[in-house]
């Protein structure tokens, strides 16, 4: 379904494909070849979503532009199901695996491999060709790939990359509770959308 919100509506090349049950929101750009597979979810919040030539989303995967944070896929690239793009760059021919996540303001170099369910934090930068193995956390610019049971030195770099700024535009002094608040108001902007059309 193509879905009109915040006044923006998605954009398809004619030989692009989005399956019936993908959900694509607002100013999206779906570029010549690429193909979204079912239950996929590109939603532009307040920031645009591109995706290059014949890339592929796969199932039940999302991808989230935010203003500051625009989602872009470059061309080539493989986005596998469950894998989660939060205004990340990823440039041609990148591998997105299976349960991948990729934050806030993440570059993922051309030709990099970001394996099932690997992380890439915030404002981190992978080298192109660079891998993230099966598990494991990228942190940093340029990016120190740690396995999850290091804890304390992902989390000595990832403090210093300000997630709540980063994701939220907070400082760490805001609870919970107003942060929530403010999320709840700004995704209430989706109680104005309009679905354009269903997919082909």
């Amino acid at each position: 379904m193509l879905v009109r919100h915040r006044g923006l509506e998605p954009s398809v090349d004619p030989s692009a494909y989005v399956a019936p049950s993908a959900t694509v929101v607002g100013d999206v750009r779906i570029a010549a070849g690429a193909r979204i597979l079912h239950g996929a979810v590109l939603t532009a919040e307040d920031g645009a979503v591109v995706i290059g030539e014949d890339t592929v989303v796969m199932e039940n995967a999302l991808v989230r532009g935010r203003a500051d944070h625009p989602a872009r896929i470059g061309s080539a690239v493989l986005v596998g199901p469950h894998a989660h793009i939060n205004g990340s760059t990823v440039e041609d021919e990148v591998f997105v695996a299976t349960g991948a996540s990729l934050f806030p303001g993440s570059v993922i170099g051309a030709g990099a491999e970001v394996r099932i369910n690997g992380v890439v934090q915030v404002n981190t930068r992978i080298a192109p060709g660079q891998v993230v193995p099966i598990g494991w956390v990228a942190v940093g610019d340029p990016a120190t790939v740690l396995s999850p049971d290091r804890h304390e030195e992902i989390w000595a770099i990832q403090r210093e990359l300000d997630f709540p700024g980063t994701v939220y535009g907070v400082g760490r002094d805001v609870t919970m509770r107003e942060l929530m608040r403010r999320q709840s108001d700004f995704y209430g902007a989706h109680r104005d959308d309009e679905a354009v059309r269903t997919s082909d």
